[in-house]
């Protein structure tokens, strides 16, 4: 524990003098904490490969759950569980047909995060 306070007083720089103002314009421009919680949370709908690959399928079409469970070889209870997740982060919209629900991408947002995400792996 005394190391740690070590770190955080020892300063890390010589002219610390002229990185205040560096700090200052970057602490006057961040979020709320709850806003970067909610962008961490957003970020963590696509940390399970499911729900990407869930996604993508419906980037290229909509679908309804047994379209996604045939396309990605899962069971109807796994897609389903991962369409909740997704509806929840409002990633993923729905239309009624019937008895059939169709689901789709919520908007442009979450198609332009797919793209920049395979943009950027793909460099």
């Amino acid at each position: 524990m005394e190391q740690e306070e070590k770190k955080e007083t020892a300063p890390c720089c010589e002219q610390e003098e002229y990185h205040e103002d560096r700090v200052a314009a970057v602490k006057e421009d961040l979020p709320a904490d709850e806003v970067l919680y909610d962008l961490a949370e957003l970020f963590k709908m696509f940390a399970d490969s499911t729900r990407v690959k869930i996604l993508y399928a419906l980037f290229e079409s909509e679908l309804c759950v047994c379209d996604i469970a045939r396309v990605l070889d899962l069971t109807q209870s796994a897609v389903s569980h991962q369409l909740r997740i997704l509806k929840g982060g409002k990633l993923v919209k729905y239309r009624r047909e019937g008895k059939t629900v169709f689901y789709s991408l919520a908007d442009d947002h979450v198609r332009s995060i797919i793209n920049q995400g395979m943009d950027h792996i793909s460099e």
